[in-house]
């Protein structure tokens, strides 16, 4: 697009910042703002300021930009990029035309994953791309940088994936849930720990991957235990969020499984 519009000489008529690394209010008030306001020769129509990754701007630095878009929308158009459009507030929301865009096909990404790899002489198991592929979630920028970092590695295998991206093994993970249930409280306790200690997760990570693995159709339970182990595993990642101990929230989360898988075999007695 700004190609189109500038020609060679884009780069002086378009601002480009990640709000993941530069997020603050200063860089609003500074960087976005002095572009703003700087005089174009009268064949641009307008500039262009995009800022990806905006949904991890501060609040102070929202309504900052909220005022930039008010005060220089005659001269300037702002393109906002965003993972989860909910956390960008109302008023910007209400200022732009949203469009969204659906994560790509597995396909697709798969054989963009093995083009890649050939081109650049990588080898790889097929198994390890559609991993790479769920792990990215369709988005085909992070399925690139898992695939660069794991081949760094030497060969990309599932093992180097989950490595790379710091998440335990989906198997170890129902393995855990499988002792909680099975009503061996310690042993999980003990794997909980290995996994936080081996891969570096925090209690959200781990509290993400025990969700995932519930829906899973290698975790063999029945539908209703599905319910309340995805309810009760929300309930655990609010407190998380809000600042509690990981240790004691996710003991505390086995501890509720032992109890449930007490109860499951009680009824069916």
């Amino acid at each position: 697009l700004a190609h189109d519009l500038y020609g060679e000489n884009y780069g002086q008529y378009m601002l480009e910042l990640n709000a993941s690394d530069e997020r603050g209010i200063d860089t609003i008030r500074t960087k976005v703002k002095e572009f703003a306001r700087s005089k174009t020769p009268s064949e641009i129509p307008f500039k262009i300021v995009l800022l990806d990754e905006a949904d991890n701007m501060t609040a102070d630095a929202q309504q900052a930009l909220r005022r930039l878009m008010e005060m220089y929308t005659a001269t300037t158009r702002f393109i906002l990029i965003a993972n989860y459009p909910s956390k960008i507030i109302e008023p910007i929301q209400s200022r732009c035309a949203v469009f969204r865009f659906t994560p790509l096909k597995k396909e697709d990404v798969v054989a963009r994953l093995k083009w890649i790899c050939e081109k650049e002489g990588c080898q790889y198991d097929e198994e390890a791309l559609a991993v790479i592929y769920e792990l990215s979630e369709g988005d085909m920028r992070r399925a690139i940088n898992i695939l660069q970092a794991a081949a760094a590695l030497g060969k990309v295998t599932v093992d180097v994936v989950y490595k790379v991206v710091g998440l335990a093994k989906p198997h170890e993970v129902r393995e855990m849930i499988k002792l909680a249930l099975d009503g061996r409280f310690m042993e999980a306790r003990n794997k909980l720990r290995e996994l936080m200690i081996n891969y570096g997760l925090s209690g959200i990570d781990v509290i993400k991957q025990i969700h995932r693995e519930v829906f899973s159709s290698e975790f063999k339970v029945p539908e209703d235990v599905r319910v309340l182990i995805a309810d009760y595993a929300g309930e655990v990642q609010f407190r998380l969020v809000e600042g509690a101990d990981d240790e004691i929230q996710l003991n505390a989360f086995l501890a509720w499984l032992t109890l449930l898988g007490k109860k499951l075999k009680a009824a069916q007695k």
